[in-house]
């Protein structure tokens, strides 16, 4: 694993809501799961109020950043590790 700074990502959304970005990903992403806050993505925990959403999108991972003091946003992340930890312990979100 790594840090985000270091692998092949996109930004989609700055400084967005929990909520926002929930529903970006909904709107981005046919497939999706629903992970607890504290859930590990490239080493680093995920901070959000649940549900949080992680999507899939061509084996690319689309989740929300939170960076603090510079708040949420939505990357896309070339990360096979993470797409398979979260296929494996995420609950499928229809």
């Amino acid at each position: 694993m790594g840090c985000l700074e270091n692998m092949n990502y996109e930004i989609l959304a700055k400084n967005c809501s929990f909520k926002e970005a929930r529903d970006l990903i909904k709107a981005e992403c046919s497939e999706r799961y629903e992970v607890q806050p504290g859930f590990k993505l490239l080493d680093k925990p995920l901070i959000g109020i649940p549900p949080i959403f992680v999507g899939i999108k061509e084996e690319k991972l689309i989740y929300g950043y939170t960076k603090p003091c510079y708040g949420t946003f939505v990357v896309k992340v070339e990360d096979a590790d993470g797409v398979s930890s979260v296929r494996k312990s995420g609950k499928p979100v229809k």
